[in-house]
């Protein structure tokens, strides 16, 4: 089945990330269940409940589709941002790559924000132990 990531799409996404009560919400770009990548839109929104996470069994890569959101990047024994990165499709940073274990977060900056997130191998809700409290 064809997907067209296209303005309705993003704009319905938004709709839904502001009437979630995390504020946020996301769209799987997979082919099917049996499709073993991670494709997905995300519509994050100002205020939204990120947590500070990690993924210990893959990288990530993010890239801004539209609005703009700040990386934060953790630094793995004192749990203090060390990094900071705005992203946008203007630049100059459009995306980032999330190295494997990496303490990190996102914090939209606009509403109407939308991210693709892409990572290896099929789908593991991330555990208690990563997440940060």
């Amino acid at each position: 089945m064809n997907i067209k990531i296209d303005t309705a799409l993003l704009d319905s996404l938004t709709v839904q990330a502001k009437a979630s009560s995390r504020l946020w919400t996301n769209h799987d770009l997979r082919n099917s269940d049996a499709d073993t990548s991670q494709r997905i839109l995300i519509a994050v929104e100002p205020n939204s409940k990120i947590p500070i996470h990690r993924h210990r069994k893959t990288s990530q890569t993010i890239v801004v589709v539209r609005g703009s959101v700040v990386g934060e990047f953790y630094d793995e024994y004192d749990r203090i941002c060390e990094d900071t990165y705005v992203i946008s499709p203007f630049g100059p940073i459009y995306g980032l790559n999330i190295p494997i274990g990496k303490w990190h977060s996102i914090r939209a900056l606009e509403s109407g924000t939308i991210i693709l997130v892409m990572q290896d191998g099929a789908y593991e809700m991330i555990q208690e132990c990563d997440i940060l409290k």
